[in-house]
């Protein structure tokens, strides 16, 4: 490896050491609701993020709320000895993408059939530090 590779190496892991990532792949929700959650608590302090996810009425705050308590348990992990309180972690960036559909079939009139695609989706959770 050269020494300008290695030097870009070195100080794109420095950068990531205070970011911790957590990934929730294959939720049975369709993407368009996660993303509306998502929004939600983007930019969001963690503390504020997790009381907007725990009392949030949408069925796929219950999956990020739990992405979000991993995130956080990913950076104590990778933080030993740092308390989150004093970090004042912030929920830097939600990614939703969209997984697998499945097709299945749905009953129409007169003895037809329509396709039906139930979506699913990955979400891609980073936590950093505020600076």
């Amino acid at each position: 490896m050269g020494q300008r590779k290695k030097l870009a190496a070195e100080a794109r892991k420095e950068a990531m050491k205070s970011v911790a990532v957590a990934r929730l792949r294959n939720v049975p929700t369709s993407p368009r609701r996660m993303r509306q959650v998502a929004d939600l608590i983007r930019g969001e302090k963690v503390e504020r993020a997790l009381g907007i996810l725990h009392f949030s009425t949408r069925h796929s705050s219950k999956p990020m709320e739990k992405l979000l308590l991993s995130a956080i348990d990913n950076w104590k992990a990778k933080n030993p000895g740092a308390r989150v309180e004093d970090a004042d972690l912030v929920v830097k960036s939600v990614q939703v993408d969209e997984a697998r559909g499945l097709k299945r079939m749905l009953p129409a009139p007169q003895g037809r059939a329509y396709r039906m695609v139930k979506r699913s989706n990955h979400v891609t959770l980073i936590v950093d530090t505020a600076n």
